[in-house]
């Protein structure tokens, strides 16, 4: 057979044809996620879904069959798309439950697109080629020819049959896996969106009776007995709360110079004159910068495959910091120049508790920086909001949210504070830090501004970041070596969920440096305690971080179910507890061994208790 009729032969079986497009659309998903890249393998577990979908449309499409090729191509090509572009910044598989949060790509747009390299684009060009020969009329009229071949039934049925038994044999084997990569990789990425979007029950575990969730059930499971009189109780007693949400801030910038330049020098010293938690985690997940909201404001676990803000939470009356805050004679209010409506915070702030927002009405688009006005605008018209405050007859709860150091940190350049070797330039972790660098800068003015209103001397102060603002999966090659270089070893998980938590007390001589383990969760406890606030009537998930040495903290979303954080590793499941893999807190190498089976049941538990309890309180009165 010559070479024109073997391609002739081709184009007369479409089903040959658009398996053999798709095939090599999949081996760019599995170089971009798998660590082991196209193999074999992908081969015999996504060509059977290619089959069963291309034999329906050759078993019920008498007319237009070629454009039900095309329209399928399409569907499947989407997909591996969003694969791709969510494990550039997740670093896990996309499902449908991500899907349900698309509406928001278009409002964080810029961020979005950074993360399409061009050869991620490459999956479209066959589309692009059909369309333009499918509008030429002599092209129709020869695809409408081909595509009323038909394959022989008895053929249909033989190959549907077979591709259908390797995609059974693909799923069930695989589908006890905990850790979602893995699982993605055995099944093969279609099998595996098929089978989270029908077969996946994770989520339906049953909940736990409300009457068994008590804060002894949650100490007993993470381990950790309350003190009958815990150290620094009340030393902060009567002092305003402000809580500094940092936007993508990770610790390891503090104390970073390049070329004798510091790149958070405002922080930096904060850090030598004020107690500095440098072992201290990201619990946020899907909602990134609204789930760390959730969690400091709470001191909950986000639900698994979806944000806070999104989920039934938030019809929910919450018990909250701003609740405990008002039932102790406080004010509350929170600060952002986004839109309350982003992240569905006006939910947000009714679940909570807060007794009044500041949103981008309040702050307008004035120097305008990522989704709304820049840090300088919001420290600068935040603070004499907090001076009324502070003029009032009752202390004052304010949380205060930056955002112009948001992913992809592409910010003007006349805001640049400083200037990179050439090697950074263009590259994400040059324009990170330069954003952050210049959030330094304008904390810096915060800071100032909060010292000559007297704010400072009277109010208890904490800062911490909001989440992980270098993805590792993100970096090419190059700025892997530049990363690796600055953290002093190969960057990872340890490096990339780690965040400072800073604590100004004017009321008490707090250690310098506090090295145990410890998470966002925790925040509610800690200041509680600063301010002589009990919490034992409410219920909590994290722990007085200046009377505990010793914590576990379940990860959510960013890596596979059943992962967490404990005293030396940050421990990922593998196919089960026992074969993940820790990573040392210290220099993010590997540890010897699993996950001990108490420790990973202990978990589960915790997550399960948090989740029963949020989704059994009563509806807030609004929501009735």
């Amino acid at each position: 057979m010559n070479k024109k009729s073997a391609f002739t032969t081709l184009l007369n079986r479409p089903i040959i044809l658009f398996s053999l497009v798709l095939l090599i659309k999949s081996a760019v998903a599995w170089f971009v996620v798998f660590s082991d890249g196209p193999n074999w393998s992908m081969v015999f577990t996504e060509i059977p879904f290619f089959i069963i979908v291309f034999s329906l449309i050759e078993w019920l499409a008498s007319k237009r069959k070629i454009l039900y090729y095309m329209i399928a191509n399409l569907l499947i090509t989407v997909i591996y798309f969003a694969v791709l572009m969510y494990y550039k910044y997740y670093g896990v598989i996309a499902t449908y439950h991500a899907l349900q949060q698309a509406d928001k790509v278009t409002k964080v747009g810029e961020s979005t697109y950074s993360l399409i390299t061009p050869y991620y684009l490459f999956i479209f060009v066959d589309i692009v080629f059909f369309l333009f020969f499918m509008f030429r009329p002599k092209y129709i009229a020869k695809w409408k020819e081909r595509g009323a071949i038909r394959m022989s039934r008895p053929a249909l049925l033989v190959i549907t049959a077979v591709s259908i038994g390797l995609c059974l044999f693909n799923i069930w084997p695989n589908h006890a896996s905990m850790n979602e990569i893995k699982k993605a990789e055995s099944m093969g990425i279609l099998n595996y969106e098929l089978y989270t979007l029908f077969a996946d029950t994770t989520e339906d575990e049953a909940l736990i009776d409300s009457k068994e969730i008590t804060q002894q059930a949650v100490n007993e499971t993470k381990g950790i007995t309350e003190p009958a009189a815990p150290l620094y109780f009340g030393a902060d007693k009567g002092k305003n709360l402000i809580v500094v949400q940092m936007e993508s801030f990770q610790n390891f910038l503090i104390g970073l110079t390049i070329d004798g330049q510091e790149i958070t020098p405002n922080l930096n010293k904060l850090v030598k004159e004020n107690t500095y938690f440098n072992n201290f985690y990201t619990n946020a997940g899907q909602g990134t910068t609204s789930d760390a909201e959730f969690v400091v404001n709470t001191s909950f676990y986000v639900p698994k495959n979806e944000p806070a803000t999104s989920s039934d939470y938030m019809k929910k009356a919450v018990p909250s910091l701003p609740k405990l805050m008002s039932a102790n004679g406080y004010d509350t209010a929170t600060f952002h120049t986004n839109s309350v409506e982003f992240w569905n915070r006006r939910d947000l702030y009714k679940a909570i508790g807060f007794d009044k927002y500041y949103d981008q009405a309040f702050y307008g688009d004035d120097d305008h920086i990522a989704f709304g006005s820049s840090d300088e605008v919001l420290f600068a018209k935040t603070v004499p909001q907090l001076a009324k405050m502070d003029a009032g007859e009752k202390p004052f709860y304010a949380m205060v949210i930056s955002m112009s150091a948001h992913h992809p940190y592409r910010i003007p350049e006349e805001k640049y504070k400083m200037t990179l070797p050439e090697s950074y330039e263009g590259t994400l972790l040059g324009d990170y830090i330069l954003a952050q660098n210049y959030a330094d800068y304008a904390m810096g003015q915060f800071l100032e501004e909060l010292k000559t209103s007297g704010l400072w001397d009277d109010s208890l102060v904490v800062f911490y970041g909001d989440h992980q603002g270098v993805p590792m999966y993100t970096l090419g090659s190059s700025e892997k070596d530049l990363i690796n270089e600055l953290v002093g070893h190969d960057y990872g998980y340890t490096d990339m969920f780690n965040i400072p938590f800073i604590v100004h007390s004017p009321g008490a001589a707090l250690p310098a440096v506090m090295g145990q383990t410890g998470g966002q969760v925790d925040i509610l406890p800690t200041v509680a305690n600063l301010l002589g606030v009990p919490v034992q009537n409410q219920l909590h998930f994290g722990q007085d971080l200046f009377n505990q040495q010793s914590n576990l903290l379940p990860v959510r979303h960013f890596l596979p179910t059943g992962s967490f954080i404990n005293d030396k590793s940050i421990y990922v499941t593998g196919d089960a507890y026992a074969d993940g893999t820790n990573y040392n807190l210290l220099d993010n190498t590997s540890l010897p061994g699993g996950s001990t089976e108490a420790q990973f049941t202990a978990v589960q538990r915790l997550l399960n208790l948090s989740n029963s309890y949020l989704l059994q309180l009563p509806d807030r009165p609004d929501q009735q």
